[in-house]
Order: structure tokens, then sequence, then C-alpha cells
């Protein structure tokens, strides 16, 4: 007997009892449809960081931060705690010395200081980030209409994340987006608005009355601080992120701006004072050296990444990487993964126990044509063969059809949370079924199918054929 034949008689013993073929197979969809989905859900969340991590500039990408810089919020430091804070600065000199490093491709310096943007009643408090043409453009900023602020253009032109609008609030009463449900009538698109710098002179002079700055300008201030009422510059939106106000992503709560530009207007601006975020001497003078937030490096092959790191924290600066926190993610997902696939495992396993069942259930009901097959000359093994090929048949049509069902799952799922305010991901859907899951599964579902169906096969082939005969 071929391997035709026994697929002719395999298909044909599961459709003469259609009813519990189609319960077993149930069984089936049942427990594929739970596995795949679980892993999905875990599926979705790793490639919702990952989608994130390339917004903070992937994984060859360092940042490299000195005495009075921040790095980005994303990223990870490789400093240990026992390790001494950084007495280096970022500016120009920095700067060169980095790119002469061994498989850094690119060095661009960041500037980040929080600043006020006003408009009518409302003001906003914002983060400025302030980088050069390239180092905008290598961070993936996409853009729902406009284009990245030009280059020393003399006047501050602004990208504004998509979440800007909630971060301002009325004047007096701080009532903001997130107590009144309202957003400012504010178009950034159109709209000038008045952009503070200066922050401590804008709040001293909101202390004082017309009079005192006026008394003030006449004595030249005391302690050094000039008096003259605080400068607003007036801005124009040259850009807008993509997204709504409450799709969160890397680059929605920054605004940016080109950062020659701003250097420009900043030393103009607080001529002969220290600049906001800017070190000083000990006398509380500034100096000389513009020094930047931190500065972003590329490596040629993120395998380069640690070596690189290591170097530049002999140099005596502070490190972070995604690299070391793209590990952490992957060991966490991977437990997450863990789990929701056991959970959806239990609904298979307890559809092997079905698979089981239907085949002893066809040995009791054909014992006397197992008796005829063997009388007849049929090989124990095209026994075997016969009854693990209908297990497998269950398997492999549960398993498709499951992979239908939690593809509907998984759009439905995605639906509901594309716009939920409970969970966030940057965009990216919450449930991800990559095709390799889908073929696995089935190939699972089949493999369950054929263990679950060993025992029952291997029954068969122990009965004897004349009391099978006789008894069937």
């Amino acid at each position: 007997m071929n391997w035709m034949d026994l697929l002719r008689m395999s298909s044909s013993n599961l459709r003469r009892r259609k009813l519990r073929t189609f319960l077993t197979v149930l069984g089936v969809v049942i427990g594929t449809a739970s596995i795949v989905v679980m892993i999905s859900l875990g599926l979705g969340l790793q490639q919702a960081m990952y989608q994130e991590i390339e917004q903070y500039g992937g994984l060859t990408t360092i940042n490299v931060s000195g005495a009075n810089g921040e790095g980005d919020m994303m990223m990870y430091s490789s400093m240990g705690d026992s390790e001494e804070a950084s007495e280096e600065y970022v500016d120009d000199a920095c700067l060169k010395k980095l790119a002469q490093l061994e498989h850094v491709t690119s060095v661009e310096p960041v500037y980040s200081m929080s600043v006020m943007l006003l408009k009518g009643s409302y003001e906003g408090y914002m983060q400025l980030m302030a980088m050069t043409p390239e180092g905008l453009a290598s961070r993936n900023i996409e853009l729902s209409e406009g284009t990245l602020p030009p280059k020393n253009s003399g006047q501050i032109e602004l990208v504004y994340g998509n979440m800007t609008l909630v971060n301002f609030q009325q004047k007096g009463t701080g009532a903001s987006y997130w107590e009144t449900g309202e957003l400012p009538d504010i178009d950034l698109a159109k709209d000038s608005l008045f952009l503070i710098l200066d922050q401590d002179s804008y709040y001293a002079s909101q202390e004082q009355s017309p009079m005192d700055i006026s008394a003030g300008d006449e004595e030249g201030g005391e302690g050094g601080q000039s008096n003259k009422p605080v400068q607003k510059h007036v801005v124009r939106g040259c850009g807008l992120v993509k997204g709504g106000v409450d799709d969160y992503n890397a680059n929605c709560y920054y605004i940016f701006c080109d950062l020659d530009t701003l250097k420009q207007v900043l030393k103009k601006e607080f001529a002969g004072r220290v600049i906001p975020g800017q070190p000083q001497t000990k006398n509380g003078k500034p100096m000389k050296e513009f020094c930047y937030s931190y500065a972003q490096l590329k490596v040629d092959d993120k395998d380069n990444v640690s070596a690189v790191a290591n170097t530049i924290k002999e140099m005596g600066y502070n490190v972070e990487t995604n690299a070391e926190m793209m590990d952490s993610v992957n060991r966490q997902m991977g437990i997450i993964q863990a789990v929701l696939g056991g959970i959806g495992a239990v609904s298979l396993f307890v559809a092997a126990i079905g698979i089981a069942n239907t085949m002893m259930m066809s040995i009791y009901e054909r014992t006397k044509e197992i008796g005829v097959m063997k009388v007849l000359g049929c090989s124990l093994g095209n026994i075997r063969g016969m009854f693990l090929m209908e297990a497998a048949f269950i398997g492999i049509f549960g398993g498709i059809i499951g992979n239908i069902l939690s593809l509907l799952m998984s759009v439905a799922i995605n639906g509901l949370t594309a716009n939920s305010e409970m969970i966030s991901t940057g965009g990216a859907d919450i449930s991800y079924i990559p095709v390799w899951l889908m073929l696995a599964s089935i190939g699972f579902a089949m493999l369950v199918g054929i263990v679950a169906g060993y025992f029952p096969a291997k029954r068969a082939m122990k009965l004897s054929p004349l009391e099978a005969i006789r008894n069937g």
C-alpha cells in the first residue's frame, strides 16, 4: 500500500465522521489561535520598542556627555554607579577628537535647553533641541507638513513635536489640556509665537512693576543682573512632527531648531552673561568655549559600539548607548513571550487530548477494518502511518484555520487599541504576526497531532487480526 492509498483512506475516514472531526479540529483551532495571538502581543511590544530605539538613533548611536551634559532619555548609561562623574566638556575641540576615533562615521553636537513659548493668554514650557541639519536628519523625524529648520537663517524657526500643544497652559490659572481636555487655540503651522530663552529674567519681570524695571535700568541692575525687559523672540513653525496630540513618539514633546542659528541668538542676548546650561568659571563668568549638552556619534557597526564606548570613557566622558538597553529589552521580551506562549499552549495541550480521544474512538469503531487490512497483508507500518496521517491532518487543518482566526483577532486588537489612551506603542501595532510565526504554529499543530495520535496508532498495530475480525 503506497502513500497515496494511505492518504485517500485517511481523508475518507475523517469525512465519514464529520461532526467528531470538526469538534477535534476546533480544539486545535482554538489552541493554535491562542498561542499565535499571545506570542503576537509580545512581538508587538518588542517591535514598538525597536521602532522607538530607532527614533533615538538605533543600535549604532553613542551619546557622549560631559560635566554639564545630559543624554537622551531613552539612552541606557553604560557608566557604573561607582564611576566618577565627567570633568570634561563637550565643545568643538572634543568633537574633533571624537571624529578621529576609529569606527566613528559621524559626530553631531546637540544643545538642549528649557524655554518658554507665549501666545495670547497661553504659556508653554518646552524642551528645545538645537541640532545641525545633519543631526536632525539622522534623528529620522517624520513630518506631517513643512520641512526641517534651515541652516544659519539668522532667525529661529521651529519644528514642533506633535504633543507640543498639550504643554501650554492658561496664564494665571495654570489650566492645561490634561485638566480641561481642550487644546489651546493655537495653529502651530501658521501662528507666530514668542520664544523666551531667558526664563529667569522673564520670571523677574513678572514680579516687578514697569517703574521698578525703569529704575533698575538707570542703576544698571543689582549683582550684575540686567533688569531690562526680557527679550521675546518672534518665531514661526517650519514643520510639524507627524502624529496627533495623543500619539507618543521619540520626538513628540520636543521642539527643534538649527544649532548655529540658536548659538548666534544666545551669544547676542546673553552677551557678558552665562548662557543657560553653559558652564561658568569659579568667578561666575561665562567660559570662552561654547559647550554642548552632548554629542551624538554614529559607529560603522553595532559590534564596534562597546569598544568605541570604552575608549570614550577612558577619555573622561560619560557614555550612553542603546545596545545595552536592547539586550535588556530582548531578555525581558523573551520572558514575556515565553509566559504568553505558555498560556496559549495550555489550550493546544487540551486539543491534543481531544485528538488522542478521537483516534482511540476511531480504533474501537474500526477494529474489524484493521483486522481485514492485516489479513490482506497490510504492513504494521502502513496501519501506523494511516492513523498518524489522520492525526496530522487534524493538526494541519486546525493550524491553518487557527492562523486565519489569529489574523482576524490581530486586526481587531490593533483596531481597538489604535486610538487607546491607555496603551501607547508609538504608532506600532500591539499585535504583530510575522510569517515565520504562522508557519511555525502550523508545524507545531501538526506535530502535536502526530504525537497525540502515536499511542492510538501503536494500539492499532498490536491488535490481533483474527480477534479483530471476530470481535469487530
